[in-house]
């Protein structure tokens, strides 16, 4: 129990392979959404003869940063699969966090992290030793993600289908709790799409230049070739930052034109200038998503409610709730809703439940955390830095 008075200024955290979501509870949407990825490059040279060691490494946070092309730079990434694995790089995250975005110091909040379906305990542990004792917050609590979304939609029952970036995942709900042996993750999700959409582009010849590359363009007619000046630097990109700029830019196509069961072509000009119309046969990349016998987004969807007990899954049938960003394609909730309907019992009756804004939908987890950690019985069931202390960080573990 953390007994922090009524203004306790919590944190919520909701890391995930895409980005990190920063704010306090009680507060609508996150303070900051910020890509889960660190630039790493060597410390410029100094004239200085007592510079720092020449193997002194310096990194780099956030869109603004990261969008600067820096020589030997690295681009990487400290999560893996929706997972932390990297965690120097994540503990560099949490340090700008709290310098730039939450301008506090962290022995002054609580902090409530958002937790992957089937996360390691070992992970949760490592997290909360990391928050404890290098940070030392005053109390911590973990919920799963996909619960607190559906939280967010007023649901403790439900079936939540979290289309994320690296996986997509079906986690049943009940009463508020995730019924773990019952959850089922496919790999078909955002980073797929990317990778398909990436080799569509290449193999159209369009060209996926950055717009951070470059200097000038001209205005060209449709499918018209692009005419554009790239920057010239005195130290040329790494591949790791093109990479990882192309990877946005294709990113950038895909939230903005692809549809599934597209009814009309969607306008889309690149960086370089060039625009086209995009029509139904270039969504039909996203039927990746559907077509596969065992993994696909909707097949989990009805695997997973058929690992509960029969007597709960009409409720889940009832109350399917869809979060994630990859979610947000034009088109995915209607299809999504059609397959399930279409491979489940005809007695039992379907809802499927998606918001429609787009900050509302990719912050849901977020969401939930802010409003669990703002309700006053809420406030017992926080872990304090004493509770810790006396029992240990396997605490986290029985939540």
């Amino acid at each position: 129990m953390f007994e922090g008075g009524e203004d306790i200024h919590a944190l919520i955290f909701d890391p995930g392979q895409y980005s990190i979501r920063v704010g306090y509870a009680q507060e609508d949407t996150p303070r900051a959404d910020i890509p889960a990825v660190i630039g790493v490059a060597p410390e410029a040279k100094s004239n200085n003869t007592a510079s720092k060691p020449a193997d002194q490494l310096k990194y780099y946070t956030d869109t603004t940063f990261l969008n600067i092309s820096r020589a030997n730079s690295e681009m990487i990434s400290y999560m893996n699969n929706g997972i932390i694995e990297n965690w120097n790089l994540f503990e560099k995250m949490l340090d700008y966090c709290y310098a730039n975005v939450i301008q506090s110091s962290a022995e002054n909040h609580p902090v409530f992290f958002t937790d992957a379906p089937l996360n390691p305990r070992v992970k949760r542990e490592q997290l909360t030793e990391l928050m404890f004792e290098k940070y030392q917050v005053p109390a911590m609590y973990m919920a799963t993600n996909a619960a607190l979304a559906a939280f967010a939609n007023g649901k403790f029952n439900a079936l939540v289908l979290d289309s994320g970036a690296s996986y997509t995942t079906a986690v049943p709900i009940l009463d508020g709790l995730v019924i773990n042996n019952a959850v089922v993750k496919s790999p078909l999700a955002g980073d797929y799409i990317t990778l398909k959409a990436t080799e569509m582009l290449e193999s159209m010849g369009i060209d996926l230049t950055p717009a951070h590359l470059i200097a000038m363009k001209e205005v060209v007619q449709d499918q018209e070739k692009p005419k554009f000046i790239k920057k010239t630097f005195t130290c040329p990109p790494t591949d790791s930052w093109m990479k990882y700029m192309t990877k946005r830019t294709v990113q950038d196509f895909q939230q903005t034109a692809i549809q599934i069961s597209a009814t009309s072509p969607s306008h889309y000009e690149f960086p370089t200038g060039y625009n086209r119309l995009f029509n139904q046969q270039h969504s039909q990349l996203t039927e990746g998503l559907f077509n596969h016998e065992t993994l696909a987004v909707d097949k989990i969807v009805v695997t997973s409610i058929s690992k509960c007990d029969l007597d709960v899954q009409p409720a889940l049938y009832h109350s399917v709730v869809i979060t994630g960003g990859n979610s947000l394609m034009k088109g995915f909730t209607e299809r999504v809703e059609q397959e399930v309907r279409a491979k489940m019992p005809a007695a039992i009756k379907l809802k499927v439940r998606a918001v429609k804004g787009t900050t509302e939908r990719r912050f849901e987890a977020w969401t939930g955390g802010s409003i669990l950690a703002s309700i006053g019985t809420f406030q017992q069931l926080w872990v304090s830095k004493r509770h810790y202390e006396e029992v240990g960080k396997h605490r986290i573990n029985t939540l």
